[in-house]
């Protein structure tokens, strides 16, 4: 069971009239599981009604696959009551770490890409697929600072993940670009690394940027439409892989419904092939 290849939209409660009254031509929803970790209310009558009509995608955020601790059998368990409710098309986590010593950070934070980090998130993504009887995907972060000590390129540390464990990766695009211009690096060069054949989704957002004295500095915002250059970036990946199930990611600053599904329309047409859709 596989996402369908076309343009797809995170799901907002705030959304939920006009997703009910419009049936819009969407390919799938995607949720934040730990938004529905609980028994039931108001979320879950939504999710399910949502669930009825549309393909559905669920990311997580809590897992900390990433990080040293071993993890938490309590949210896993949590996790795999709510894929085994709603059974989605797709499940995926990010290559980051969240908590330490049973304390939350409240933010995707990086690794250093070391051959002891690699068997560490290797044995975590078995872990997790093992528990979930289903396949993840595996998100590249958005990146701020580098290691010392790093000494595997990310697109290699990906693929060697993939290929050990048979989990699926997770491209977001955007990502790509606001790392690349943090350190300086060609996002174009990253993306001819990047294993495509192992890509299962695609995610697009929006960042900001602010000027520092050594030059720009990007944040991965969702709080905003999707910059031109990272545009530019999916219709050349897209040209390569073909059709792929493709999120507009939009969670900061949320606009109306007919705003985002703008932006889901403008991925349609370049997954489609439609170049003007590079000039709007």
């Amino acid at each position: 069971m596989t996402l369908p290849r076309k343009a797809g939209l995170g799901f907002k409660p705030e959304h939920f009239p006009a997703i009910t009254e419009t049936k819009p031509d969407l390919g799938f929803f995607e949720v934040h599981a730990e938004n529905y970790m609980g028994a039931g209310g108001m979320p879950h009558a939504m999710l399910e009604r949502l669930r009825a009509d549309f393909a559905l995608s669920v990311h997580g955020v809590g897992l900390s696959i990433g990080g040293p601790d071993p993890l938490d059998r309590d949210h896993l368990a949590r996790l795999k009551l709510l894929c085994d409710r709603y059974d989605p098309e797709s499940f995926s986590e990010h290559l980051a770490w969240a908590s330490h010593g049973g304390v939350w950070m409240h933010d995707l934070l990086p690794l250093p890409y070391t051959a002891e980090t690699l068997s560490l998130i290797c044995d975590h993504v078995d872990e997790v697929q093992e528990h979930l009887g289903r396949r993840m995907l595996l998100e590249n972060p958005a990146t701020y600072v580098l290691f010392d000590d790093s000494d595997i390129p990310e697109t290699e540390f990906l693929t060697e993940i993939s290929a050990r464990t048979g989990c699926g990766l997770l491209l977001d695009v955007n990502n790509v670009f606001v790392s690349c211009v943090n350190h300086r690096q060609d996002p174009r060069a990253y993306l001819d690394a990047f294993p495509l054949n192992r890509v299962g989704e695609i995610h697009l957002a929006g960042h900001e940027k602010e000027e520092l004295p050594s030059g720009p500095l990007l944040i991965d915002s969702h709080g905003r439409e999707v910059a031109e250059p990272v545009w530019a970036l999916y219709a050349e990946t897209v040209s390569k892989t073909g059709q792929l199930p493709s999120l507009i990611e939009w969670d900061n600053d949320v606009p109306d419904f007919a705003t985002l599904m703008a932006e889901a329309k403008r991925a349609s047409m370049i997954l489609s092939g439609d170049h003007h859709a590079l000039a709007s």
